[in-house]
């Protein structure tokens, strides 16, 4: 039977926003490359095969917006679905100073395995999702959790708390980096550590490509390790998101 790509969670929400998060699992289904790609269960544990702690914020936002939300259930290394089918990073055979046994032989046949299996059926969910609360009368505002290391290699430390990612569209990054910077103790990076254009990435395929307001928020991932830590994101995140999309009302 094939490992599910995604689990759909809050699907009975009504806010108008779909909360979405690409790297929530460091998973290896069994069928690929033994289960564990050849690594030790130290390097799993590491930023390289998910974003730690993003899923607990994801699921918190739902919870707390009333909305809906769509989370992969395998990791980045399998295949990555931030990435367009064609981006060479797609899938990684080293990845930051680490090589991976079980990607470094994959071949074509091996690539468009996993796309059918995890990569395609996330996105076409996400499709589905979106094409489900725009007929229902609720076009969605997408809102992407990401998290990103306190340092990558030898430069130096990220300063930011909150990293608001975004491309053409700035509906949603403007007022929301705005809105963190008057809370007076959170350093924002706008379009920081990373920037948010990157084309065939998840915002870019359901958010610009189909003129959906949208934004990518990156959290620092020492902040939100623990559970408590996540949760805690999730409450402070959630009215300020509320009231940007306009559904305010509907969180708890």
């Amino acid at each position: 039977m094939q490992d599910p790509a995604f689990e759909r969670v809050n699907g009975a929400g009504r806010a108008p926003i779909l909360v979405l998060c690409d790297h929530a699992t460091n998973r290896v289904p069994p069928s690929v490359a033994g289960g564990d790609l050849g690594l030790p269960a130290a390097e799993m544990e590491r930023h390289i095969a998910y974003d730690i702690g993003a899923r607990g914020v994801a699921l918190g936002l739902a919870r707390r917006l009333g909305a809906p939300a769509l989370l992969t259930r395998f990791s980045r290394l399998v295949i990555d679905p931030n990435r367009g089918e064609y981006d060479p990073t797609l899938l990684m055979r080293l990845y930051d100073g680490t090589i991976i046994p079980g990607n470094r032989h994959a071949d074509q046949a091996e690539r468009e395995r996993r796309l059918d299996a995890w990569h395609r059926p996330y996105h076409q969910a996400i499709t589905a999702e979106i094409d489900a609360m725009i007929a229902d009368g609720r076009e969605p505002a997408l809102i992407s959790i990401h998290s990103f290391t306190p340092r990558l290699r030898a430069r130096p430390s990220r300063p930011w708390h909150v990293g608001v990612l975004w491309d053409r569209d700035r509906r949603m990054a403007e007022p929301l980096i705005a809105r963190l910077e008057a809370e007076g103790d959170i350093a924002v990076g706008d379009n920081e550590p990373y920037r948010g254009a990157l084309e065939g990435d998840t915002m870019f395929r359901h958010g610009t490509m189909r003129g959906l307001r949208h934004v990518l928020i990156e959290l620092r991932q020492d902040l939100i390790a623990a559970e408590e830590e996540q949760e805690a994101w999730a409450a402070r995140l959630a009215p300020i998101l509320g009231d940007i999309v306009g559904s305010s009302a509907g969180i708890a």
